[in-house]
This record gives structure tokens, C-alpha cells and sequence, in this order.
């Protein structure tokens, strides 16, 4: 026999306030002294109260609506990733709301409360507390940057360990015994993996990475070309090779290793990651591991609406990346100089 639904009656009494009270301090109404309101937000949380924030789909079974939450909205990754989700809602007869935030609360309230059927994430700011609660009320989550499943739980992920292992052999095959990686940033899953596989596959082959030699470059062009500049003025040794933690940050690596008259892939080997479309038509073409951020988005799809359904279980997804060679990698016939 399921548990009875807790209500905002239930909460009111418990918290020793009104029903108003209640809905102010839930709905964020700044009219609470910071105490009260607190209080109220433990009180509900104890319960494990789930607020009704759509009254109007009380009387269905399904809204027919998915949710994306994410962090930023900024790149070629989250506009491919969102169209791809979008496109497979659209033939499955769903509506996409799509959630940029950094706070749980508000995210929590729209994915718990009744104005969605299911949810994909690929934000950090929903984490173990949250992960929790959707587990106690069974609710079908997808996650694109972590590795969980439930009965109504799942991941849709990119093998990116095995990437950065894949880099590491394919860069020590053409010769280099020097390397760098270009950091994405620090809390991000798919950076972290990439990062400590390319490390497991240096490791491999009884090369260590220093740290001196992994260069911030925060997924963006401009961060990845300023921190190659400063770390060129430093006169350190060039590595001989550099991955990097997507496609962007490795084309503003090559920018700045040829302004600085640095040849690439002569002097220094760059691998990106991702594949994105420039990354085929910059000089030199970049190497890249390809991955699919459309596969992604539509699997992460189909396996949501299955657990929606119960046609499924929940389950961990990998998808497996390939390596692309073009133009700015090469086999090393001399050693680093500078020109």
C-alpha cells in the first residue's frame, strides 16, 4: 500500500503556522522573517513534502512536458545537446522546458512539482540531498554528468575516462614523450575523467604528467589562448603534444602557440575533443575525439520516456568516443625548438 501523500495542511501543522505561511515560504514570497521561513523549509523537507505547483494536471496522468536543467546555455555543447533533446521530444509528443539555474530549491520545485514528467540534468547544483528525494518519490531522472541508476533513475554518459586513455596511446604512437592537457574546469565530469584517463594512459606507458604542464582553459577559446601565452612567457620546455578538454580550448591553444611563432603540428601535436564543426576548416584541420552530443540528447530522450512509461529500468548508458586525425597532429621526427 503506497504511503499517504503528504500535504501543505500537514506541513502547516507540524511548522505551527498557517497554510499561507506555508505557500510563502515555498514559493520564495519575501515576506517571512529568515528564521520562520527556515523552519518551514525543514519542516517540509522532514516530511518529504513534494508541493503541487499545477493544479491543472491533477486530473492527468502525464503532462506530456520533459524538463532540461542545466548550468549554462553558453557553446556549441548545450545549443547541439538542447536542439537534439528537443527534437526527439517533439516526436515522441513531448514539450521541453528548458532551466538554467544554480539553485536546487527552485529546480527541485518544478521537477517535483507536477509541471513535468520526467527530468534530464546535467547541473552540479543538484547533488546527493536532491539525488535522494528523487529516488524516496520515484521520480524518472536521466543524468548526463554523473553515473546513477534506479528503478526510475538512469545516465545517458560519454566514456570520457577511455577518451583521455585513447589520446594519451594515440599521441605516445606518433612519437611524443612530453605533454600537456588543457583543464576544462575542475567540476565538471566529463574534464575530471578525460583528465584522469589521459593521466592512467600516460601512466601506461611510464610517462608521468606534471602539473606544471595542465594549463587552465575553462572550455573557452579566450581562457585556453591567455593561459598558453602566460605559460609560453614562463620559458618552461614545450611539451611536444597537448590535449585539450574540448575543441574550443585546443583552437585557442594553436592561436596562441602561433602568435607566439610556434608551429603546429611541426614543434607542438594538439588534440581537441568533441568534434565540433570548425574544428574540421581551422588551419591547421584540429585532431579531435569525436563525440556526439546529438546521440547523447536523443538517447537521454527515449530512455527517459521509458522510464516515464515503466517500459524500462534504469540503467547506465556509455557512449564511446572516436579519435578523428587531421592536420595538427603528426609523427615526431625532431625534437621541440623554438623558432
Amino acid at each position: 500500500m503506497a504511503p499517504q501523500k503528504v500535504t501543505i495542511k500537514d506541513v502547516a501543522r507540524e511548522a505551527g503556522v498557517s497554510i499561507s505561511t506555508v505557500s510563502n515560504a515555498l514559493n520564495g514570497v519575501d515576506v517571512l522573517r529568515s528564521e520562520t521561513k527556515q523552519h518551514i523549509l525543514e519542516v517540509a523537507e522532514r516530511l518529504n513534502y513534494v508541493p503541487n505547483l499545477n493544479g491543472r494536471n491533477l486530473k492527468s496522468q502525464y503532462t506530456k512536458v520533459i524538463g532540461l536543467f542545466l548550468t549554462s546555455i553558453r557553446g556549441t555543447y548545450y545549443n547541439i545537446l538542447a536542439d537534439a533533446v528537443y527534437q526527439e521530444c517533439k516526436k515522441h509528443g513531448y514539450e521541453l522546458n528548458i532551466f538554467v539555474s544554480e539553485r536546487a530549491d527552485n529546480m527541485m520545485a518544478n521537477i517535483l512539482g507536477k509541471r513535468m514528467d520526467g527530468a534530464i540534468i546535467l547541473n552540479k547544483d543538484i547533488g546527493e540531498k536532491e539525488t535522494i528525494l528523487f529516488q524516496k518519490t520515484q521520480t524518472p531522472i536521466i543524468f548526463l554528468d554523473r553515473e546513477l541508476q534506479g528503478e526510475r533513475m538512469a545516465s545517458v554518459v560519454f566514456d570520457s575516462y577511455h577518451e583521455g586513455e585513447m589520446v594519451a596511446q594515440y599521441l605516445f604512437s606518433l612519437g611524443h614523450h612530453t605533454f600537456a592537457y588543457i583543464n576544462g574546469n575542475d567540476d565538471n565530469y566529463d574534464n575530471i575523467k578525460r583528465l584522469q584517463g589521459f593521466q592512467s594512459g600516460l601512466m601506461q606507458a611510464g610517462i608521468r604528467l606534471d602539473e606544471q604542464y595542465i594549463i587552465e582553459g575553462g572550455f573557452e577559446k579566450e581562457i585556453a589562448y591567455d593561459s598558453m601565452r602566460q605559460f609560453l612567457q614562463l620559458g618552461k620546455p614545450l611539451p611536444e603534444a597537448i590535449f585539450a578538454a574540448n575543441d574550443l580550448s585546443a583552437i585557442g591553444i594553436m592561436e596562441a602557440l602561433a602568435d607566439s611563432g610556434i608551429q603546429v603540428p611541426k614543434q607542438v601535436n594538439v588534440v581537441g575533443c568533441d568534434d565540433i564543426e570548425i574544428s574540421n576548416f581551422v588551419k591547421p584541420s584540429l585532431t579531435t575525439m569525436r563525440t556526439s552530443f546529438e546521440k547523447q540528447g536523443t538517447l537521454a530522450v527515449r530512455h527517459l520516456i521509458a522510464l516515464i512509461t515503466g517500459d524500462e529500468k534504469g540503467s547506465i548508458d556509455v557512449l564511446q568516443g572516436k579519435i578523428i586525425p587531421r592536420e595538427s597532429t603528426c609523427v615526431r621526427r625532431l625534437r621541440n625548438y623554438r623558432s
